[in-house]
């Protein structure tokens, strides 16, 4: 029995989910273990009035919540999410997170992002074993980039045909790159007719893309027209159009290129037109196609794959295999480089100019990553990027989450005064608010996108 894309998505999610959840949590109570901390709760979602499975194994109870919104650990003598101020009215006890020196305290909260960042350095490191890298060089595109949605591309100072050397000095180095680069650039340069020019990214462009998802794709790279197969029925089904048929021109004028073929044709609607072709042999002829009311010849496109556009000259494809030791480094450097374009797209969101909050998703955001039909390394890419950013939203100072606990802990071992636990207690409570606000605000752009897009 066939599983439905959305069932398949949501197991993926859940999959994921629990797996960061419990290692981030094991990040913190593996170190208040070893210094002799007591852990009274080690929890996979929130349990909320009831659990859906609890078991209590010397000092700590393990469960499972029914609210899928995170985890935690519960650590004696801690100011968290449980907010237990009675527990803190009463004199420290030996074995409590309050009564360890600072630089304890430090490291067990330093934990958990500590672990996440390292999971998602290990999968990319198994993966550039397993997998290596396969990208196509920018360089080597023949006949450069293709502007699908003209708007966004005339917004952008782009055009069909210019190839992107570099974004904010950074050179681009394969194709697959460059939307993310461009969403999160300044500044980029282009090769246009042989000469570079230099373009300034609109402070807005992000919102232009969110303002209609469908056209979120403008950019890709040039598609020769080469045919697959002729549908039935259409008006070409008894023209020769083989499979591989390679477009060449039509009327004289070069159309080798999706984008020229479609201008061409839109031009001749309803008429009749001869078409050059190369076959899949190197022979070249000269067919004689009608063009219907919509500008469609009924032909199927594709079916190479990227080495056999590699053959045929548009591009060249540059596989890299690692062994195992050669692995570590790439898988790091692959770390540091998702980190660091996440926290670009980070400061596109909290500048309001760009729009980019509008595009803040929440849970269902997060499940769309995830592929519509089993793929583990699509699976595995996922959650090494979706723990790069448990990490580092973890850690940004907020009470409430690990960074806040660090910046107070920072502050304590500077200044040598320890901030009062009313001070903590309030922090949490502000914090536990903002990131209440935080949810609902992430959330609530899905349902808006779900509902009115």
């Amino acid at each position: 029995m066939l599983m439905s894309p959305i069932v398949i998505k949501t197991i993926q999610f859940f999959l994921s989910l629990s797996l960061l959840i419990v290692l981030h949590e094991l990040g913190h109570f593996i170190p208040a273990k070893l210094f002799k901390t007591r852990v009274e709760k080690f929890y996979l979602f929130f349990d909320v009035k009831f659990s859906l499975f609890k078991k209590k194994i010397g000092e700590t109870v393990y469960g499972i919540g029914w609210l899928p919104l995170g985890g935690y650990v519960k650590i004696s003598g801690m100011i968290d999410e449980s907010m237990d101020t009675e527990q803190m009215k009463e004199e420290p006890k030996p074995w409590e997170f309050r009564s360890k020196p600072a630089w304890q305290r430090l490291i067990i909260m330093l934990g958990g992002v500590t672990v996440n960042f390292v999971l998602a350095v290990i999968i990319y490191i198994g993966m550039a074993f397993s997998y290596g890298d396969q990208y196509i060089p920018m360089d080597s595109l023949k006949d450069g980039l293709w502007v699908v949605e003209k708007e966004i591309g005339d917004k952008l100072g782009i055009q069909t045909g210019d190839k992107v050397l570099s974004v904010d000095g950074n050179e681009i180095r394969a194709y697959s790159d460059v939307f993310i680069e461009l969403v999160n650039g300044n500044r980029f340069i282009l090769e246009r007719d042989g000469q570079q020019i230099e373009k300034e990214i609109p402070v807005d462009f992000i919102a232009t893309l969110i303002e209609d998802e469908d056209k979120i794709r403008f950019l890709e790279r040039r598609q020769p027209f080469i045919v697959n197969n002729v549908e039935k029925g259409s008006l070409n089904e008894s023209v020769d159009f083989r499979k591989n048929d390679e477009f060449l021109s039509i009327n004289g004028k070069e159309a080798v290129y999706f984008d020229q073929v479609q201008q061409i044709l839109e031009e001749n609607k309803g008429q009749q037109i001869a078409v050059q072709v190369r076959r899949a042999s190197g022979e070249e002829a000269t067919l004689n196609a009608s063009v219907n009311d919509e500008g469609k010849l009924g032909l199927r496109l594709g079916g190479l794959t990227l080495e056999e556009y590699q053959d045929r000259g548009y591009f060249r494809v540059e596989t890299v295999k690692y062994n195992f030791w050669e692995s570590i480094p790439a898988g790091i450097r692959k770390g540091v480089d998702i980190l660091g374009s996440y926290v670009k797209q980070l400061k596109k969101i909290f500048n309001p100019e760009t729009g980019a909050y509008k595009g803040v998703g929440g849970f269902g955001a997060i499940g769309s990553m995830f592929p519509d039909s089993w793929n583990w390394p699509a699976f595995w890419a996922t959650t090494a990027f979706l723990s790069i950013i448990l990490a580092f939203m973890n850690i940004l100072p907020i009470p409430a989450l690990d960074g806040g606990h660090v910046m107070f802990l920072l502050y304590e071992m500077i200044s040598g005064r320890k901030p009062s636990d009313k001070f903590l207690e309030y922090a949490q409570m502000v914090g536990f608010f903002l990131l209440i606000g935080l949810l609902l605000f992430a959330n609530g752009n899905d349902l808006y996108k779900w509902l009115f897009k």
